[in-house]
């Protein structure tokens, strides 16, 4: 399909053309500076574009999803709260009659156990963050209001419809059977996605079909109950107490979810505050991340955290904080640790580090967000980086993702 054969943006259709969103990592004048290369006949950008409406038209058909229908509701009995299971936890004994569970579960880091993608809510999950986001995203360059209008559906069924609902608490994440009915590492499964869902949010906000005002009031109120919850909760003290990803993406979810709902000084003291709790701690001088290399899974939990941290560093843009620029007491940088990953990003050196399971391409995300910001090694690293499955979206989403499948 030749490029000038794709559908028309909105202003080339004759539909009106969104406004520019505020979006929360995502930067809105960029989208529609973006927006309107695709509209003067940018075909770079229109095979991209193609590349981004493959994946929403394939959601099309999809969903929508609910917490409710799993087969058994949370251990407190409510079916509107969600549930996930711990992932590299593993029965250590054949089910019998009398432990159906095989207990106890024992750990395997990096090991993902398979059952945990059945009977909770943690797949359906991940298809409603990404749905979203690639829904909202189409909508927005393309005009085309069947994204929309599935964007929209997808968001009212598992956030806003009373039958269908979920809670704006994760007091069932990451259970562990026979062990614990819940954990504060749990917050992880949506502090790793659920900005872009904040983004989708505010993409739809610039004027999507569909999406109306009492949409967009219902999901500031779940949002800010969602944010109160993180504050006050025992879990979510826990989780920002974390000193590995963990932590990292606590910030970045809470300073998201502040910026979103309009406590902007929250945001700015959260990535303020990252600095010391975070850079300091966790990047060692020469870039490295001793606790995630710690782990079996080295490469993944180095680029993961970073995600985390770039993302943190674009809603810093928002709220008058420089995150790129800051330099700790021993040089630690967030640039210092992309420029780590840069040797086996391109592939010039092997990852010397344990990892089960190495993709070049997790790292690529990354590696653009530091380019962007202005480091120089990353920027002249960029065209020797492997795309991910799927294709690189960069252009249309510059925001890092967790671009390799495995989590926890």
């Amino acid at each position: 399909m030749d490029p000038a054969d794709f559908p028309a943006g909105p202003a080339a259709s004759g539909r009106a053309a969104p406004g520019t969103p505020r979006t929360v990592v995502l930067d809105g004048g960029r989208l529609r500076d973006t927006r309107a290369r695709l509209e003067h006949g940018d075909r770079r950008l229109a095979r991209t574009l193609r590349e981004l409406t493959t994946r929403a038209d394939n959601w099309l058909d999809q969903g929508p999803w609910t917490v409710v229908d799993k087969p058994k509701p949370a251990p407190g009995g409510d079916v509107h709260d969600y549930l996930s299971q711990a992932p590299y936890w593993w029965p250590s004994k054949p089910a019998t009659a009398d432990n159906p569970w095989g207990c106890p579960y024992v750990q395997r880091d990096g090991q993902r156990n398979p059952e945990v993608d059945t009977g909770t809510d943690r797949q359906d999950l991940e298809k409603v963050f990404d749905s979203t986001y690639d829904l909202a995203l189409a909508w927005y360059y393309t005009g085309e209001k069947r994204y929309a209008v599935k964007a929209g559906q997808v968001l009212r069924t598992w956030f806003l419809d009373p039958a269908t609902r979920m809670n704006p608490n994760l007091d069932h994440g990451q259970f562990i059977p026979c062990k614990y009915d819940g954990r504060a590492i749990g917050i992880i499964d949506f502090s790793q996605s659920y900005t872009s869902v904040l983004d989708a949010i505010a993409l739809l906000d610039a004027g999507a079909p569909g999406w109306s005002r009492s949409d967009r009031a219902a999901m500031l109120a779940w949002n800010t109950g969602y944010r109160d919850w993180l504050t006050d909760s025992a879990f979510g003290e826990e989780e920002g107490a974390a000193r590995n990803n963990h932590g990292t993406f606590y910030d970045l979810q809470l300073a998201a979810l502040a910026y979103a709902t309009g406590e902007k000084d929250l945001a700015r003291r959260t990535v303020l505050a990252a600095r010391a709790l975070r850079i300091d701690p966790q990047i060692a001088a020469d870039g490295s991340q001793p606790q995630e290399l710690a782990r079996t899974r080295s490469w993944h939990y180095s680029a993961f955290d970073l995600v985390a941290y770039t993302r943190l560093a674009a809603i810093g843009e928002k709220v008058g904080v420089d995150l790129w620029a800051y330099r700790g007491p021993d040089g630690q940088s967030l640039f210092g640790a992309v420029d780590y990953l840069l040797p086996a990003a391109t592939g010039a050196e092997p990852w010397g580090h344990p990892e089960l399971e190495f993709h070049r391409f997790a790292a690529s995300d990354v590696v653009r967000a530091a380019a962007d910001a202005g480091d120089r090694a990353a920027r002249a690293a960029v065209p020797r980086l492997e795309a991910p499955p799927g294709g690189d979206l960069w252009e249309l989403r510059p925001a890092a993702e967790q671009l390799d499948s495995i989590t926890g």
